[in-house]
């Protein structure tokens, strides 16, 4: 399931960026990406609830906090993806929402890799 939620969330940046450049274009095709993009977030939505669920089940529940924040920190991301799309298809400003998208991927990151049991230790 961990390479499902990876590969989820490699496939949200992607559509992000495209999405992002086609609504900055004019292109139709940006409306388009978004909407694959929402199905995408079904996806994150499913595998991030399972690893949660195995998380709690696996013995991990020390962690419980953490595993919390990182949920949390994951919804903020959606969140921040979402409002980024939806201010630029309207010809708003999206830089606080781009701020709070770096904000939110470092607590994942650090959580997710350095801090959890499961994670892959980079740090």
């Amino acid at each position: 399931m961990t390479h499902l939620h990876i590969t989820a969330w490699v496939l949200a940046l992607i559509l992000l960026f495209v999405s992002y450049a086609m609504y900055k274009k004019g292109n139709k095709a940006g409306k388009i990406l978004h909407m694959i993009l929402r199905l995408d977030y079904l996806l994150l939505l499913y595998s991030g609830g399972d690893l949660f669920a195995q998380y709690m089940d696996g013995g991990f529940s020390t962690y419980a906090g953490e595993l919390i924040i990182k949920a949390l920190a994951g919804l903020w991301v959606i969140a921040a993806i979402e409002m980024i799309l939806v201010k630029t298809s309207k010809g708003k400003s999206a830089k606080s929402f781009w701020i709070q998208l770096v904000i939110a991927a470092v607590i994942v990151l650090v959580l997710g890799f350095g801090r959890l049991p499961m994670g892959v230790k980079l740090f």
